[in-house]
Parts: structure tokens; C-alpha cells; sequence
């Protein structure tokens, strides 16, 4: 039996991570052994991690094999969009600049801001009190 294609790259968002595995199929979304909507639970995110699918203009002809790990759901939608472009370079150069150009390829870096002493949050003080 030969060995079937695939392709593999890992996305990151916030605290998430994702390792994605993009194999010749019919479009199926496995993340974590569940079904994509029934993962995430929201058509939004849903929509967010097809995204790089509609772009290059591939819908339905990958089946996708993800395990996410860490951080919330939104977290977890963002680095399996990182992903899952990120394999799509791998397996096609040629998408690069389309999937570049609506900021796919690029890790989020935005992440929680550490709490500092002396205050309640990253930046809220302690309420004043002049009495």
C-alpha cells in the first residue's frame, strides 16, 4: 500500500497551539477526534478556521487533522487558521502570496498583558480613596 501524502505545519494564537495534518480527502475537520463545529461550538470560529480553505480556493478537498492544545476556543480557532495555512504553503508555494496577503501566514502576537505589583490587574490600580 503506498504511503498517502500529507502535510503538516503548527499554528500558534495567545496560549494555543495547534498541530494541523492536511491529507488529500473530502473536506472533513477532525480536532481533537470531534468534529470541528461540535468543538468549537460557534459558526464564527467555524467560519475563521475555513477561511484559509476559501482563500486559496481548495474547499472540500482536504480532509484536516487537528490536535489543539491550550488556551480558550478563540485561542484554539486562531492557531488552527495559523495552521492550517501555514500546511497549505507547505503542500503549495505558489499560495503563499494570496494567503500573505489577508495576514494568514502571520502568528497573532498579541497576548495577555502580565499583572504587575502593586495594582489589581495587568494595568488597573487600586481604587483611590482621598478619605
Amino acid at each position: 500500500m503506498a504511503e498517502q501524502v500529507r502535510y503538516y505545519a503548527t499554528g500558534r494564537r495567545k496560549t494555543a497551539v495547534a498541530k494541523v495534518w492536511l491529507t488529500p480527502g473530502t473536506g472533513q475537520v477532525t480536532v481533537n477526534d470531534r468534529p470541528l463545529l461540535d468543538y468549537l461550538g460557534r459558526r464564527t470560529l467555524e467560519v475563521m478556521v475555513m477561511q484559509p480553505f476559501e482563500t486559496a480556493s481548495v474547499v472540500g478537498k482536504f480532509d484536516v487533522r487537528v490536535r489543539a492544545l491550550g488556551g480558550g476556543l478563540a485561542g484554539q480557532a486562531g492557531a488552527i487558521r495559523h495552521g492550517i495555512s501555514r500546511a497549505l504553503v507547505a503542500m503549495d508555494e505558489n499560495l503563499r502570496p494570496m494567503l500573505r496577503r489577508l495576514g494568514l501566514l502571520t502568528r497573532d502576537a498579541r497576548m495577555k498583558e502580565r499583572k504587575k505589583y502593586g495594582r489589581k490587574r495587568a494595568r488597573r490600580g487600586f481604587q483611590f480613596s482621598k478619605r
